[in-house]
């Protein structure tokens, strides 16, 4: 919505590090997930089955068709693939899974695809919605809108094959103006991609 964020995919990247979560018998403990590869390669194989436990404690609270119901926005531009943590007008944890098919990486850029940060923004501006389109805040009806954005901070990369996980916090709802104020942040593999100091949408009820 009128953001200039030019420059972004220009990022340097250094070497990834992915980390996940394992239970033990003293509680959970953060597993290097490449490293885990590489002792797989060394002695013991993991596996489909291990690997795909490791979101297995994650909770599905709205899928994509539950979300569909409550934004408006459609494939290319539905961002936001699942919510996991819900709190009713208050904040709301999402999930975006960035995939090379996407149509913006065919030229964003040939050679190196990275996720445009206008499209990271967006994404958690759409799970911001899902905070404001619901009971308590509105019934739902009108359209959110964009009004202000301040105090953006990008800080690695976002790429294909990555889950962005995104958290969007509501720190005031002025109902007479339709006017919400958000905060938010979003991560990869535990580690902060973007912070967003402000977000300002506006509500606008259907006459």
């Amino acid at each position: 919505a009128g953001v200039a964020l030019a420059g972004v995919g220009a990022l340097a990247v250094g070497a990834r590090r992915r980390r996940a979560v394992l239970p033990s018998r003293n509680g959970p403990r953060a597993v290097n997930v490449a490293a885990a590869a590489e002792e797989g390669e060394a002695g013991e194989w993991m596996g489909a089955e291990k690997f795909s436990g490791l979101t297995g404690s994650v909770p599905n609270k709205l899928d994509h068709v539950a979300i569909s119901k409550i934004l408006p926005h459609r494939y290319p531009f539905a961002l936001v693939d699942k919510v996991i943590e819900f709190e009713a007008g208050k904040r709301a944890v999402g999930v975006k899974n960035v995939t090379a098919n996407e149509p913006q990486f065919t030229g964003h850029f040939p050679d190196r695809p990275i996720m445009p940060g206008v499209l990271m923004v967006e994404a958690m501006a759409q799970l911001g919605g899902i905070v404001a389109l619901q009971e308590p805040v509105s019934d739902g009806k009108g359209q959110f809108f964009f009004a202000g954005i301040d105090g953006i901070k990008f800080r690695r990369p976002v790429v294909p094959g990555d889950t962005l996980v995104m958290e969007m916090e509501l720190k005031k709802w002025r109902p007479k103006f339709g006017i919400a104020k958000m905060t938010g942040k979003a991560y990869v593999d535990g580690q902060l991609a973007l912070e967003v100091k402000e977000f300002t949408f506006a509500l606008v009820q259907e006459s």
